[in-house]
């Protein structure tokens, strides 16, 4: 099985320069990239699977978002927006020296391709957003907060990853085989003990922005995302786990009458998110980029 490259990309924020890494798939000099981004506590390698089925015809690339995985963490958390992903997407997308890409954005990964979408002269040829839109459910953030920037230590990774399991339900079914595939990149070695421990790969103050939400900051946020909605000219795939808790049915319904008018897709058995494993939905997002 083919496995990708890993490189690092310098950004600047307003804290100084950092490292975003991001994983490569397919020929460098393919012109046809595909961008492929994470959700808040995840990390590039969730999208193994998918950038295997594409990396014959596109170049896949798969960014760990600045503090997550292999990228730098920052000293101030505040940075921990998704503004500066944003800036930071910018970056990577000059060092790939691409005219345009598609995009494919699970979560806080489609929040920032939508953010790049919405810019005039974007890039962005074809975007997917896969459980997420510009109106985001309370209750699912506080879910959410309830175990984010936890600093959990683990005796074994056998140990994390029925731990991933049992917070990650939304994720829909997978064997024992495809959950431990999509948990292994989501730890790290702790040094702490005798060493054969492991912790979750990102940095813990990823929660305080997160934390900081009330009610009226996520209604000023989520009218922004409706005006950059509207703003988008690209077409526009819209995946929705038929249980989701993040992404309402009725928000999902209002993105295909508005906006880009997105083509709706919901998948049955799955909450938030889709991890785009299952053949199913790497059909419908390769139907939908082709």
């Amino acid at each position: 099985m083919p496995e990708p490259r890993l490189n690092h990309v310098q950004c600047l924020s307003s804290a100084g320069l950092h490292r975003m890494a991001y994983w490569e798939w397919g020929a460098r000099d393919n012109p046809r990239v595909l961008v492929c981004v994470h959700g808040l506590s995840r990390q590039g390698r969730d999208f193994d699977v998918l950038a295997r089925s594409l990396s014959e015809r596109y170049r896949v690339i798969c960014p760990d978002v600045m503090g997550r995985g292999e990228s730098d963490r920052r000293p101030n958390a505040a940075l921990y927006q998704v503004p500066v992903y944003v800036a930071d997407m910018v970056t990577l997308l000059a060092r790939l020296d691409v005219a345009e890409v598609d995009w494919v954005g699970t979560s806080m990964g489609g929040l920032i391709g939508l953010g790049l979408a919405a810019l005039p002269d974007s890039p962005v040829r074809r975007l997917v957003l896969n459980d997420v839109g510009p109106a985001i459910e309370y209750a699912a953030l506080e879910r959410i907060g309830s175990y984010l920037g936890q600093r959990m230590r683990f005796d074994s990774l056998a140990q994390g990853v029925a731990h991933l399991r049992e917070i990650s339900a939304g994720f829909g079914p997978h064997s024992d085989d495809e959950w431990l595939a999509l948990s292994r990149p989501m730890f790290r070695p702790d040094a702490e003990g005798d060493g054969s421990g492991v912790r979750l790969h990102y940095d813990p103050r990823i929660a305080e922005p997160f934390a900081a939400l009330t009610p009226a900051l996520a209604a000023a946020g989520e009218a922004a995302l409706w005006q950059a909605y509207d703003a988008l000219r690209c077409p526009t795939l819209l995946l929705r786990g038929a249980e989701s808790d993040l992404l309402s049915r009725a928000t999902a319904q209002a993105m295909t009458q508005r906006g880009p008018r997105a083509l709706l897709h919901e998948l049955p058995g799955v909450g938030h998110a889709p991890t785009l494993v299952a053949a199913d939905q790497i059909a419908l997002v390769q139907h939908f980029l082709r």
